[in-house]
């Protein structure tokens, strides 16, 4: 499991006051197999966090495990990345090579595993994310959807247990997040990844098992999609929406319509009425 327990971090000043505190004492627990979804407006920690669970920073204080492996020991971090990788934001940011096949092995390649397991990770993770007839391919080619495929399946070639997406969907049109969040989906119930998800999509974050809503780097919810979306008045204090079909049946529960739970898809809300 990832256990963090007191973190704090503070990017640096250049003047002598203290620098910008981004995370802020916080305490989380995510178990393995979990899909857990990272919530708040900018500024309030969420890629910051990301960054130090994948050892990029180090904490200022407090701790990260990474099952026995603690992510604030510089001799550890390349262990703490075998264990934990990332999809960020923009595919392009980490694209080094000029074939998919050479893209999705890259990874591999540098945690040294040999031949003939190397070619059948990098043939697998293709596969799995759909995009065999696009191997000889070089990445600058593909769409912004299909890009973000081949970083998950770099990602997944490296057979990491814990897998971190930095808002993978922020710059993809609606089919293209639809591909990605099944895919993430895909990866969570049928192979098992603990899912750390980062985003500003509240139609995303309903799909978790559990959401953590962060706001000036502390921990301002936690529970399952019904449990924080429930708290609509809450989350807009936050700087933060609700699902829409749960925002329109906040609205009508305040006209005197009758709802058991706020309902969270437009399949839900149906049956409600």
């Amino acid at each position: 499991m990832i256990k963090i327990e007191n973190l704090t971090y503070i990017y640096p000043s250049n003047d002598e006051n203290e620098g910008h505190r981004a995370i802020d004492g916080l305490n989380i627990d995510i178990n393995k197999g979990d899909f857990v979804a990272i919530l708040g407006h900018n500024g309030s920690g969420k890629s910051t966090l990301g960054k130090l669970i994948n050892a990029q920073i180090l904490p200022s204080s407090g701790d990260i495990w990474i099952d026995d492996l603690n992510a604030k020991d510089e001799n550890k971090i390349w262990d703490v990345r075998k264990k934990c990788s990332m999809v960020f934001q923009n595919p392009d940011n980490q694209m080094v090579a000029t074939t998919v096949e050479e893209e999705v092995a890259f990874g591999v390649e540098n945690l040294q595993i040999p031949n003939p397991e190397l070619r059948e990770r990098v043939d697998s993770a293709i596969s799995l994310v759909r995009m065999d007839d696009y191997k000889k391919r070089n990445p600058s080619t593909l769409s912004g959807g299909q890009k973000q495929r081949v970083s998950i399946a770099g990602v997944i070639a490296m057979m990491s247990d814990y897998i971190i997406f930095d808002e993978p969907t922020a710059m993809l049109d609606p089919k293209g997040r639809k591909d990605v969040i099944n895919l993430v989906l895909e990866l969570n119930k049928n192979y098992g990844k603990t899912i750390i998800y980062i985003t500003h999509y509240m139609e995303e974050a309903i799909k978790a098992d559990k959401i953590i809503v962060l706001d000036k780097g502390r921990k301002a919810l936690e529970g399952s999609a019904l449990e924080v979306f429930s708290q609509v008045e809450t989350m807009k204090k936050l700087g933060l929406a609700v699902p829409q079909v749960t925002e329109v049946a906040y609205k009508l529960q305040e006209k005197g319509v009758d709802f058991d739970n706020l309902p969270l898809s437009i399949e839900e809300f149906l049956e409600s009425i």
